[in-house]
């Protein structure tokens, strides 16, 4: 070792913020917007809700147009993006003071006209009409992409039809600005074409943005198969750096999945992958579990409707376990079963930064429910959303559902709806529930509940100030329940979902006689009675 070798410059990047970074400040504008000033004193307070809006509106504006620049002087420390970025967001945060409470949800929050900051960055062709898209009105659509010195870095062509023709009027406007591309959305862009024209289109357009260093791609709504994957092999093979990728709809078989699995040079950087609503099955979903386990940055990862059993669900959820910065995770409609079901309990005890979870018609039952319930307890301490409908669970798994939302104090979202809690579940989870005050819906509906337990759980929500609404329909409420129900209610009745689907003359068939007949529950536990 050379003792007089000169020393490196020691440098520190400021940009980009971190994800964590990013959330306090939106926080910290929320707070802003709802308490106390000179601002709010003059031009009113927002709600919690819309100041939450608000400021996640605002930081993702400003964070897009610091972003952008920073991308101009990628040499630098990110200094001036950092000042950039604090100047947009009190611009932004000020703007929105002034409009008001009950307008900034009606009002999209749009960045300055800042000379530091590019000019227009995005390009969306599909809000036009849904259909094929001629050369001759490609030329034309596409014209502000030839432009010199154009600042776009996310283009659109969403809800279009290209033909072959279109597409290699595309092509060359493509790679031309493939450089300055970030996010591109090609998702449902071949309705309707033969599948030997939809291949080809998919090819050029691959081809046209190979190379192209994107942040996020979509190309989802394409009934891609294992050869659309292939045909966007030049493109795919080319992303090392992509933090989103969506293939929704998308046909995504055990042989597409495991396509995807190896064109994709790297993953490490990947933030939000989406797969719903595709035919992957177990053994696409062992692929898929590939790519995940080499996706440690994961945030968002949504499975949900893919076909997927108890194989599948096992190594998904082994995979999930080293994901430790998961915020939201969709498995939904899928049949991991009890053994997938504490598979992924496991992985979930890792799940720190957890904020949803979306666990409905996994055919969990009591077992599989208990250990994932226990798991959340445990873990997981800023959850908001916890959906597990449709699992065929019952009242033995209560103590447990309670001790864990007891402990879920930023619960804001909770949907056990299609299971078999009863009276019982009902109680135990408007006890759990007395003391959150962020909590806005519940969802007990078809779970056996009668007029004890929607009395007891109505009690509960109605005096909380941020609660929005009660779905309770598909139970077996007598009539008088449900009047009581809108009494209780009668101030906010639209905090009280619709109660058509109620069956005021319902039983419990855990409790009728084994005797047939009877025309409502007394009757029947009368018939029951021996008289000698």
């Amino acid at each position: 070792m050379e003792l007089n070798s000169p020393q490196r410059p020691f440098s520190i990047k400021l940009w980009p913020p971190s994800q964590n970074t990013r959330q306090t400040l939106v926080e910290r504008m929320a707070n802003n917007l709802t308490t106390k000033s000179v601002f709010t004193q003059r031009y009113g307070n927002l709600d919690k809700e819309e100041a939450q809006e608000s400021a996640k509106r605002i930081e993702d504006v400003a964070f897009a147009t610091a972003n952008q620049h920073y991308e101009q002087e990628p040499d630098g420390d990110g200094g001036s993006a950092v000042q950039l970025y604090a100047k947009e967001c009190s611009k932004l945060l000020l703007e929105v003071l002034k409009r008001g409470p009950g307008l900034n949800g009606k009002e999209e929050v749009v960045a300055s006209d800042d000379t530091s900051a590019p000019a227009e960055s995005v390009f969306d062709i599909s809000k036009g009409k849904r259909a094929f898209i001629e050369p001759a009105e490609a030329e034309e659509l596409l014209r502000p992409l030839k432009e010199p010195e154009n600042s776009f870095t996310k283009i659109c062509f969403s809800n279009r039809s290209f033909g072959l023709e279109a597409a290699q009027v595309a092509q060359p406007i493509l790679s031309s600005i493939k450089h300055q591309l970030k996010d591109v959305d090609l998702s449902d862009f071949i309705a309707g074409r033969p599948e030997a024209e939809a291949l080809d289109v998919m090819n050029i357009f691959s081809t046209a943005l190979e190379g192209a260093a994107l942040r996020s791609l979509n190309l989802s709504d394409n009934a891609l198969g294992e050869k659309g994957v292939r045909a966007f092999g030049a493109l795919l093979k080319s992303q090392n750096h992509l933090e989103e990728l969506y293939l929704m709809n998308d046909g995504i078989s055990e042989e597409a999945a495991q396509a995807i699995c190896e064109l994709i040079p790297s993953t490490e950087k990947l933030k939000v992958l989406h797969f719903h609503n595709n035919m992957t099955g177990d053994e696409g979903a062992l692929a898929i579990a590939e790519i995940v386990k080499r996706s440690p940055s994961l945030e968002d990862f949504r499975c949900s409707s893919t076909r997927i059993g108890a194989e599948g669900g096992v190594a998904l959820s082994d995979a999930l376990g080293i994901c430790i910065h998961l915020r939201k995770l969709d498995l939904r409609d899928n049949m991991f079963g009890v053994e997938g079901g504490i598979s992924l309990s496991k992985a979930l005890t890792r799940h720190a930064e957890l904020r949803e979870i979306y666990l409905s018609y996994l055919n969990l039952e009591d077992d599989g429910a208990i250990a994932i319930i226990n798991a959340l307890k445990e873990s997981a301490p800023y959850l908001e959303v916890l959906e597990m409908s449709g699992n065929d669970i019952t009242a033995e798994a209560v103590p447990a559902i309670g001790a864990c939302l007891e402990a879920k104090i930023f619960l804001a979202r909770l949907n056990l709806s299609e299971n078999e809690l009863k009276d019982e579940g009902a109680i135990q989870v408007s006890k759990a529930l007395e003391g959150h005050v962020h909590l806005k819906e519940v969802d007990l509906s078809s779970n056996k509940i009668s007029r004890v337990g929607a009395q007891q759980l109505a009690l509960t929500l109605v005096q909380k100030a941020n609660f929005q609404l009660l779905l309770i329909n598909g139970n077996i409420i007598s009539t008088e329940g449900v009047e009581e129900l809108k009494d209780i209610f009668k101030t906010s009745l639209d905090m009280l979902g619709p109660l058509d689907e109620n069956d005021p003359d319902g039983i419990d068939n855990d409790e009728e006689s084994d005797e047939e007949g009877g025309d409502n529950e007394l009757e029947s536990k009368m018939k029951s009675l021996a008289v000698n």
